[in-house]
């Protein structure tokens, strides 16, 4: 990865203030948020031992209006809150030149988690959604090509569908995201 987000650090927002300033799906968010838990005390660790790199910083592309940042951001933040490192959400619409140096598949897909270091080289990123869901919507686009075929947006609804199952009714999810982020962590 040779992007530079260098000029990005200190363009976003705290978490909190995007949490606070929601409009939108803030009370869902908050519940996923307050539904996360550490299952597994070896990764509560792991993410704890990244407190003494000070040499890592996150930035997360978001919206308020996706389903898959309200989903899926809570839980990234949950995570990052052990290791003390220093993040800032940057509004996708705010940010679209960064947003188009992390497209998924050649499209705008959120949430984008970047994790870079002091000087602003890019040493990772994660997202949109957990592999096992994406995974959905990579089958769908590679089926599915043309976005002005007739059916394109009945068969879009299916795979929406999908991916809301693959998440499940639950946390579950939530666990592989944290599997997912400490792969990716640990090889940085």
């Amino acid at each position: 990865m040779s992007a530079n987000v260098v000029g990005k650090f200190r363009s976003g927002v705290s978490p909190k203030a995007f949490i606070e300033g929601m409009n939108k799906n803030q009370e869902a968010f908050k519940e996923w948020y307050q539904a996360f838990t550490w299952e597994n005390e070896e990764d509560r660790e792991f993410f704890a031992s990244l407190r003494h790199r000070d040499d890592l910083r996150c930035l997360i592309l978001a919206a308020e209006w996706c389903g898959d940042v309200v989903r899926n951001v809570p839980v990234v933040l949950r995570a990052l809150e052990e290791t003390e490192m220093p993040t800032e959400i940057m509004i996708m619409e705010d940010h679209l030149d960064l947003m188009d140096q992390f497209l998924t598949m050649g499209g705008r897909a959120i949430p984008v988690v970047i994790f870079a270091d002091t000087g602003g080289h890019v040493l990772a990123q994660w997202g949109p959604r957990p592999k096992h869901v994406q995974a959905v919507m990579t089958a769908f686009k590679q089926e599915n090509p043309d976005r002005t075929a007739p059916d394109y947006d009945e068969k879009i609804k299916v795979a929406r569908a999908e991916m809301l199952a693959q998440y499940g009714e639950g946390t579950g999810y939530q666990q592989v995201i944290i599997q997912e982020l400490r792969n990716l962590l640990s090889s940085i």
